[in-house]
């Protein structure tokens, strides 16, 4: 069974995603729907077959089985999963083979997908989407999808299934965000404390920390480096109230930021999310940064 790698420029190497199963039982008829028509996904033959003894390998896309699509009129779409390795973020998509009497047209896929490890939901997302890696495991990735052709003449449905190994560790995080509390109180003001801290040798010290609550919150700040940001066409002087954002330049090994915030609470008490858009140069490339999830701060069972 041929395994696809199409190479692409990452940001880390180090993750190789291969799937699993040599040998192993192949996938079931699966329902679906085409043009409103029941159709299956039959079973891919097997399983792709990882390479013999590569090692951590270059960034690149691994593309795997999981099914096919059929519908009455002789419609056929062989979709495939796959996923980006060698970088921080994993790309999901779910390419497709199409195929009706007499043509091969391009096919375009939509849908979700899903993973589980060990049984254990761990990620799920849009196709095509991203997630952050999520370290070495054998995981059963499930994707319900929409296949339809250009020029049309195959519209199909369905779910297709397949087994993948990550094999590599996950990759030393560059970056990391803390805060003093986890909980918000309706009808309150909260002092947060965030710490931004830039751990890795690699990048510099530029960082864009950015807080967004829910509407009716009020997010302030003395900090100079942090603004509510504009909204609306010019010259208008609008600003969000419930969200900041912030431009740190002094990111260091050694000497991390801190930024108060001040969050005023209405009667409804919903969560402020934190991230963290960071530089990891590579020359003039131009996609050399990274964006970082940090701690949601909510109520009771909302915190995370």
């Amino acid at each position: 069974m041929r395994v696809r790698r199409i190479g692409f420029v990452g940001l880390v190497a180090g993750v190789l995603l291969v799937p699993s199963g040599v040998g192993g039982p192949a996938w079931g008829d699966v329902p679906g729907t085409a043009g409103g028509t029941s159709v299956a996904a039959e079973a891919a033959p097997g399983a792709a077959v990882a390479p013999g003894a590569e090692g951590p390998a270059a960034p690149a896309t691994l593309c795997a089985p999981a099914g096919t699509l059929r519908g009455p009129g002789g419609q056929v779409a062989r979709v495939s999963l796959c996923a980006g390795s060698g970088t921080p973020v994993t790309a999901v998509s779910a390419p497709a083979t199409c195929r009706r009497p007499g043509v091969r047209p391009a096919c375009l896929t939509s849908g979700t997908w899903s993973a589980t490890r060990d049984g254990v939901p761990v990620a799920s997302g849009a196709l095509p989407g991203s997630t952050p890696y999520p370290g070495p495991g054998t995981y059963e990735v499930t994707a319900s999808v929409r296949v339809r052709s250009v020029p049309a003449g195959v519209e199909l449905a369905g779910t297709v299934r397949a087994t993948l190994t990550l094999t590599a560790p996950a990759a030393r995080p560059t970056h990391r965000i803390e805060v003093d509390r986890r909980e918000l109180s309706p009808g309150a003001v909260t002092t947060l404390t965030y710490t931004v801290a830039r751990d890795s040798e690699l990048g510099d010290g530029s960082g864009r920390f950015g807080l967004i609550g829910v509407e009716g919150m009020e997010l302030t700040t003395a900090d100079a480096r942090c603004v509510n940001p504009l909204v609306g066409r010019y010259p208008a002087t609008a600003r969000t109230p419930y969200a900041l954002d912030c431009a740190l330049t002094d990111l260091q090994p050694g000497n991390p930021s801190t930024v108060v915030v001040r969050v005023a609470v209405g009667e409804r008490c919903g969560t402020v999310v934190s991230k963290l858009g960071y530089w990891m140069p590579r020359g003039q490339a131009l996609y050399t940064g990274g964006m970082l999830e940090g701690p949601t701060v909510g109520c009771g069972s909302s915190r995370r």
